[in-house]
């Protein structure tokens, strides 16, 4: 196929003065769809040809070479004047029949032995590739979110998906098909040049077709068995995350509760719900999925140093967005199949509540009548109403949902200890907020759909409040008893007390408001216990040897009758 080209020149020159010539004949038989650019002068191409003769005979063919015909377009071609015009107007992918005529071809000398005489001359072509070096870089946006918070820059890490193709559409090498991302810095020189400036200025979730010239590809080298020397090469990018080694977490605060009461610092410990994300919106993780709050403590190396450092500072309630990069995640290894290296994590948190292991009951009053001369202590008898919730509001239990409202005797072990001891110092009537932590609380365990380590906050109302007695006894002295004490007793003076003068005393005692019976207990019940115990011998009569008295250093004196 290859003539001198001054030769061929001259031979054109005889045919035109001597005979009426033909022109170069073009059979397109297979135009694609698509046709963004057609071959013009000056213009590179790489094609596959078979040459025959008009009769069906092969002289040459670049599939038998093994190698396309690689050249540029009408500036001194490599090859006759009638293939080089041939090509001009074709497209990519597109195959022609091209019939030259001898004086567009060898003309009268021929070629050696291959090409004889005044020989017409049919090539099939098909057109692989067509550049210019002139050609920039083509870059198609098919897809980008409307918000871009952040765009690729020099010395940033990415990592993308791709698909990898030429012209003709074959598919060279797929990201989704190693089922991984492509990942690497830019500017590093990792990358073609082409691929460098194609993703430049990506956001995360764009997609774009990159359209890259040999010489800002794989040139003369090409790659391998996948992609011939000069070849033009599209890829389909897919970005997927994006961050920078300088990078430091990002906290969005979507909703704070307002007041703020307390934030979150180091020791303490904290319950949230999270949906976890990549940068795409994938979802990989989900505390609601798992229907259980994520539970740690903060700044003690329990959860990733990202988290741990956006968990300083957190509201109860609030929402915040907390995006973490790698270095302060899963790092390069990421995280068994779950997490991929070097990948860009989301958060998307919400604080359910958080303590300090040396935390107290911390009450608020919301309401206290103004005359308030007795209040609740331990021992005492109370009648109150309640509810119970979580600090985000969500409901536990209520006294609303019994008939009645519940008696208690503080100081007993009845109740939660910190609800026990935000129950003290009340006034009937009185109100309050009791936030209660977990280790004074149900602790570290579930208890009947109290999750577990959850802060508790009650509001209760007092109700009714009957002063008590110590844990133990059935009956206190207010005052001094009398002295003698069973002459007092022995109402109708036979020297033995029935259990009705028994009773009929202690009841007189209290009236006087110089004793105190059991409020937890029927007072009937009460009183037969007293007497029984008092009642050594069991004759059913309490006598001067066996009434025994103690009298306490406050001077109040108790029955020495243990419950």
């Amino acid at each position: 196929m290859a003539l001198t080209p001054t030769l061929t020149v001259l031979l054109s020159l005889i045919y035109a003065v001597c005979c009426q010539l033909e022109d170069v004949i073009i059979e397109r038989y297979f135009i694609p769809a698509f046709c963004p650019r057609e071959v013009q002068v000056g213009d590179y191409v790489r094609y596959e040809y078979n040459g025959t003769f008009k009769d069906g005979r092969k002289f040459d063919s670049s599939l038998n070479k093994g190698f396309p015909f690689v050249g540029q377009v009408g500036v001194e071609s490599k090859v006759i004047p009638g293939l080089d015009k041939g090509v001009q107007g074709m497209c990519v992918n597109e195959q022609r029949k091209i019939t030259v005529p001898p004086h567009l071809a060898y003309g009268v000398l021929g070629s050696g032995s291959v090409i004889p005489p005044d020989t017409t001359l049919v090539f099939d072509v098909h057109l692989l590739d067509l550049w210019n070096k002139e050609d920039k870089v083509q870059i198609r946006t098919l897809y980008r979110q409307q918000k871009c918070k952040r765009k690729v820059m020099p010395t940033d890490f990415v990592r993308y998906h791709y698909n990898g193709s030429l012209l003709v559409g074959n598919i060279f090498e797929s990201s989704y098909l190693q089922n991984t991302t492509y990942d690497t810095y830019v500017g590093s020189g990792s990358l073609i040049k082409g691929i460098e400036e194609g993703i430049s200025g990506m956001c995360v979730g764009e997609r774009r077709s990159i359209i890259i010239p040999p010489f800002l590809a794989y040139d003369d080298e090409g790659y391998g068995t996948k992609i011939p020397p000069y070849a033009t090469v599209i890829f389909d990018v897919l970005l997927v995350d994006v961050f920078n080694v300088k990078d430091d977490i990002n906290v969005e605060v979507q909703k704070i509760p307002q007041p703020c009461r307390r934030r979150a610092v180091l020791g303490d410990f904290v319950r949230y719900h999270y949906n976890a994300t990549f940068q795409d919106g994938t979802i990989f993780d989900s505390s609601y999925a798992r229907n259980s709050t994520y539970n740690t403590f903060i700044g003690m190396g329990y959860v990733i140093a990202g988290i741990d450092k956006a968990l300083q500072g957190v509201c109860v309630g609030e929402w915040r967005r907390v995006t973490v990069p790698p270095h302060l995640a899963y790092g390069e290894t990421g995280s068994g199949e779950l997490i991929p290296g070097s990948a860009v994590l989301i958060f998307d948190m919400h604080i359910i509540d958080f303590h300090n292991p040396k935390d107290q009951v911390h009450i608020n009053v919301t309401y206290k009548p103004a005359a308030c001369n007795l209040t609740s202590d331990a021992n005492d008898l109370i009648l109150y109403r309640y509810n119970c919730s979580l600090l985000d509001g969500t409901r536990l239990y209520s006294s609303d949902d019994y008939p009645e409202p519940p008696h208690v005797i503080l100081g007993q072990g009845k109740l939660i200890s910190g609800l026990d001891e935000g129950l003290h110092g009340m006034c009937v009537l009185e109100r309050r907020e009791i936030t209660v932590p977990p280790h004074l609380a149900h602790g570290a365990n579930d208890a009947m759909g109290i999750p577990a380590s959850a802060v508790l906050l009650f509001e209760v109302e007092l109700l009714q409040l009957q002063k008590g007695v110590p844990e133990g006894f059935l009956f206190i002295w207010l005052h001094d008893s009398p002295e003698p004490l069973f002459p007092a007793m022995d109402m109708n003076q036979d020297h033995k007390v029935s259990l009705e003068e028994f009773a009929a005393f202690i009841k007189l005692q209290v009236v006087e408001g110089r004793g105190r019976i059991h409020p937890g207990i029927d007072s009937d019940k009460a009183l037969k216990e007293m007497f029984r115990n008092q009642d050594r011998n069991t004759d059913g009569k309490i006598t001067e040897d066996e009434v025994n008295i103690i009298v306490n250093e406050e001077k109040e004196v108790a029955t020495h009758m243990e419950l």
